[in-house]
């Protein structure tokens, strides 16, 4: 075994100094989110009576229990950080641990790399080790910070560490679950859908038992139900986390004998042959066939999110009566009661808006994939343009979106527009218009990826901006000026006379230049890889 080991040390450090960086985003986004919990529900939900009626609205709508799971105890700051966060953090440091698991060793073989280093003083199990100690040592970081900043933003310690432990025992978990997934998939890539869509299924099945208020005992055959049952602020169960740490163990355990006994380069799950000729002969069937397998995945991912929204609009009124402190989140801009429901519709499309925006950059980000792995030259080497090549992956990007967005705005349309009491035609418009901002947040990924792709966490920019004006902006009554960065701000509501469609014209240039900035960047610059 210690043979199986040689090298772990150095491989380690070296990947903790290349490769560690790639966990801060996963670091700072769930320690926001769990620190922002504690600083704005003072703030916003100042009274127990606004409390309650958020805790009985809440309790009314099981879409929310589907996402957030349920909600134990909301009358303290660290009970709705725990209800608000838990799901989320987990969710965040689940997705860091697969990621950089399967990045550290499948892709490693995928891209050659493990090659160079197998062929210096390296043990056969080294690589492995130090990809699941980067996670482990990561999932530990976000935990650990995520824990210490939200009490000094006013949480309490015990009730913030246990929630940053809760996060980090999901990152082992998880890592673990990526660890054996990258010893059956055939590539990084199948390896990640499995590790991923296990984690999906895990969420998915975790809501809907609490949802449908299961039997306790159900709580026990889901290890993400583990850890909602810690119960930060309203029992602080420490104790739940032992299974976390057990199956870890064991998980780890089965991937390392596993990775022993399987052929380098190969998964347990052998690919079929592929077709005696090739079939892709156009850069826009390449774009698709690139991203057939997230593009399934967000297919299924949309239909469930127009349910959830569909859902929770249904409830709207029950979410927004006599509670002035959500109106101000979710219909901000209604100066009437009786504008509370446009307003709300608007928010609600935004926010469908910008998790569409995600597989957009999704794509873009594809394209730097390819080129940093060598595959997007030869490519460009025969009779393809590169502006033929460019296009056909930014058409997909913006065309993949207003799809997901459209379909997602049909189920909230059926759903819930009677009890809206807003027209069927008049919901589905709103969605409409929500497209062109749509656009803009992924027109700023075209912009990075084709002129400036060294800083391709850039790409996210328009997504963040969006989520965070369009979510915090009007809590925090932040100024027009401020608001209006956000594309989204732009959006008219269709169901007032004075709509105000110049707002679609600006943000529309907006996108057009972005987009001409991506195009001249990616025709004049050189290629990486």
């Amino acid at each position: 075994m210690s043979n199986a080991l040689t090298g772990t040390g150095p491989l380690l450090r070296a990947t903790v100094r290349f490769d560690g960086r790639s966990f801060v985003p996963w670091i700072l986004i769930a320690t926001a989110l769990s620190a922002s919990s504690v600083l704005v529900y003072p703030w916003v939900f100042p009274t127990q009576q606004d409390r309650l009626g958020l805790a009985l609205a809440i309790g009314s709508n099981p879409a929310l229990g589907l996402i957030f799971g349920p909600a134990y105890d909301l009358s303290t700051d660290d009970g709705f950080n725990a209800w608000r966060s838990l799901a989320l953090g987990g969710f965040l440091a689940a997705l860091g641990s697969i990621f950089t698991v399967t990045r550290s060793s499948r892709g490693q073989e995928d891209s050659g790399q493990a090659e160079l280093l197998a062929s210096g003083v390296l043990g056969r199990s080294s690589r492995l080790l130090a990809g699941v100690s980067l996670a482990l040592i990561g999932s530990v970081a976000l935990g650990g910070v995520a824990g210490v900043v939200t009490s000094w933003c006013g949480g309490g310690w015990n009730a913030s560490l246990l929630l940053g432990a809760t996060f980090t025992a999901t990152g082992w978990m998880f890592a673990a679950v990526a660890a054996v997934t990258a010893q059956l998939g055939s590539d990084a890539r199948t390896a990640n859908s499995l590790a991923v869509g296990t984690f999906g299924a895990l969420f998915l099945l975790r809501g809907f038992l609490y949802s449908v208020e299961a039997p306790d005992w159900t709580s026990w055959i889901n290890p993400l139900s583990w850890m909602t049952e810690t119960r930060p602020a309203s029992g602080n169960h420490w104790w739940t986390l032992l299974p976390a740490m057990a199956l870890t163990l064991v998980l780890l355990a089965i991937a390392f004998v596993l990775q022993s006994r399987r052929d380098f380069g190969q998964g347990a799950i052998v690919p079929g042959p592929g077709p005696a000729r090739g079939r892709v002969g156009t850069p826009w069937s390449l774009a698709v066939r690139l991203n057939r397998a997230p593009l399934l995945t967000w297919t299924v991912a949309f239909l469930i999110i127009g349910v959830v929204f569909g859902f929770f609009a249904r409830s709207f009124k029950d979410i927004l009566s006599g509670d002035s402190a959500a109106a101000s989140v979710l219909a901000s801009g209604a100066a009437t009661p009786d504008g509370l429901a446009p307003a709300f519709l608007v928010t609600i499309l935004s926010l469908v808006g910008i998790l569409a925006a995600i597989p957009g950059v999704q794509i873009l980000q594809k394209v730097r994939i390819e080129e940093l792995e060598g595959r997007l030259e030869p490519v460009l080497a025969a009779a393809v343009p590169r502006s033929r090549y460019f296009t056909a992956n930014a058409m997909l990007a913006l065309a993949t979106p207003t799809m997901y967005l459209l379909l997602a705005g049909a189920i909230i349309t059926a759903l819930a527009s009677g009890d809206l009491g807003i027209d069927a035609g008049k919901v589905l418009l709103q969605a409409v218009v929500t497209v062109p901002a749509v656009w803009t947040a992924t027109a700023v990924s075209v912009a990075v990826v084709g002129a400036r792709p060294q800083v391709v966490i850039a790409s996210w920019a328009g997504v963040f901006i969006s989520f965070v004006l369009t979510l915090l902006g009007p809590t925090f009554r932040l100024w027009d000026w401020v608001l209006a960065i956000s594309p989204f701000w732009h959006v008219p509501n269709v169901s007032v006379d004075d709509a105000g469609w110049g707002g679609l014209v600006g943000i529309s240039a907006v996108t057009a230049v972005f987009l001409l900035i991506g195009f001249t960047g990616f025709r004049r610059r050189d290629l990486d890889g």
